[in-house]
């Protein structure tokens, strides 16, 4: 029995609907997210100075089928101390091709996606999938399966990617390019590595794909009448008994493993709103909604990247602080926060940081020298006066907040501190 339902009729000739405008269009989106070169050394920047040229050679290789996707580039960034998330940054030429890919299908399979999938999906958010979390606790739900899928990223079945593609896409062209994304490769540390399985983070249509497959999983929990939130691979089920969240761990095991996955048995458990539970960066409970202590430490993290002592503080280095400090502060500022708190303390920790930088030592002298005025004359932003000024100070958690069909746009910056929902 196939796991996928087969769509009558399947969508034809995709290949035929990949045009000239619409690499110029992937191309954009691709110089608005201002990636890094891949292994060909090529920029964003060097692939627009022969734009037209470049664009019509990728558009010939994609219609003839000779197109052939350079390996990914390997990066590590930290997870957590010792221990990395492996990037796979793909070429630009690449990243545009599956730019107009992702282009190309999503239309076709966002209508089958189920409504509590959040992640990666044009306006959607983090913050909806958390402001739907809190009313499905406060309708009763206060039993949750914290489920963490193992490795979902690395560990997803080729095969299984592209029977889910393949259910809805008749195109041979388009299923042969996804397969050639998935089986490019990776250069680490100078030597090529084959990928047989996984589909890389960092890659374009790696979220697109990822959601394809889950899908499955959140339809099977709809039909036996559980409630969850899942974005991305990083899923919530909500139920309002202990042996009810025990079934729904029964069934999400076995659905997994259909799907050539399972549960991280570390990392998995069944927990209650009381206790509260990690979800996409906030520790949730009854009595606070606040920051989860590893995303505090990534913050502090960036913080201390920027103020060594032997930078000199200018403009330049208050810029990049209000950068980190804005996205945090939209992201974990909301109004059904309560992270005042948190936010005065780490305010202080970054104004002695920052006076640190100044004179090269820490001695609590230095405050009545550097006062707080000082410093927010020279530009610097703290994270309690950014939540006073947009309004999004924390309320007692029993009021009820609507969801907001307009969501205010949130910093990108949120993935910093959100492991799980990148996978």
């Amino acid at each position: 029995m196939a796991l996928f339902p087969i769509a009558i009729p399947k969508a034809h000739s995709l290949t035929g609907r990949i045009t000239l405008s619409l690499l110029r269009a992937a191309f954009h989106a691709v110089q608005r997210n201002r990636g890094a070169a891949g292994i060909d050394r090529v920029s964003v920047k060097m692939f627009a100075a022969n734009l037209d040229e470049n664009l019509q050679a990728l558009l010939r290789d994609l219609k003839d089928g000779s197109f052939c996707p350079f390996p990914l580039r390997r990066q590590f960034i930290p997870k957590e101390p010792g221990k990395f998330r492996p990037l796979g940054i793909p070429a630009v030429r690449d990243r545009v091709a599956q730019e107009a890919l992702r282009r190309l299908l999503h239309p076709i399979f966002e209508r089958l996606f189920h409504d509590a999938s959040y992640g990666f999906r044009q306006g959607r958010n983090c913050h909806q999938a958390l402001l739907k979390v809190l009313e499905l606790h406060r309708a009763g739900f206060q039993v949750i399966l914290d489920a963490d899928i193992k490795g979902f990223f690395d560990n997803l079945p080729h095969e299984v990617i592209l029977e889910a593609v393949a259910a809805q896409v008749a195109d041979g062209n388009i299923l042969r390019l996804i397969q050639k994304f998935l089986r490019s490769g990776v250069m680490e540390q100078g030597v090529f590595k084959p990928t047989t399985v996984g589909t890389p983070q960092g890659g374009v249509i790696s979220p697109l794909l990822a959601n394809i497959v889950l899908n499955h999983l959140d339809w099977k929990l709809h039909h036996h009448g559980y409630r969850f939130v899942r974005y991305a691979d990083d899923f919530v089920v909500l139920c309002q008994t202990q042996t009810q969240a025990e079934e729904a761990l029964k069934l999400v095991n076995q659905t997994l493993g259909d799907l050539g996955l399972r549960l991280s048995s570390e990392k998995t458990r069944i927990t209650t709103y009381g206790k509260g539970y990690a979800f996409l960066g906030f520790v949730l409970s009854k009595r606070s909604r606040r920051m989860r202590d590893k995303s505090k430490r990534k913050f502090q993290e960036k913080i201390r990247q920027l103020t060594v002592r032997s930078h000199n503080l200018d403009s330049e280095l208050i810029v990049k602080l209000n950068r980190v400090i804005q996205g945090t502060a939209r992201y974990f500022g909301t109004r059904w926060s309560t992270v005042r708190w948190c936010f005065r303390a780490l305010d202080s920790w970054i104004r002695r940081r920052v006076r640190c930088l100044k004179f090269k030592r820490f001695s609590y002298h230095h405050n009545r020298r550097m006062r707080t005025k000082q410093l927010a004359q020279l530009g610097l932003l703290s994270l309690e006066s950014f939540g006073l000024a947009t309004g999004r100070v924390a309320r007692p958690i029993h009021v009820k907040e609507p969801l907001n069909p307009n969501p205010p746009r949130v910093s990108k910056h949120w993935l910093e501190f959100s492991d799980d929902a990148r996978g």
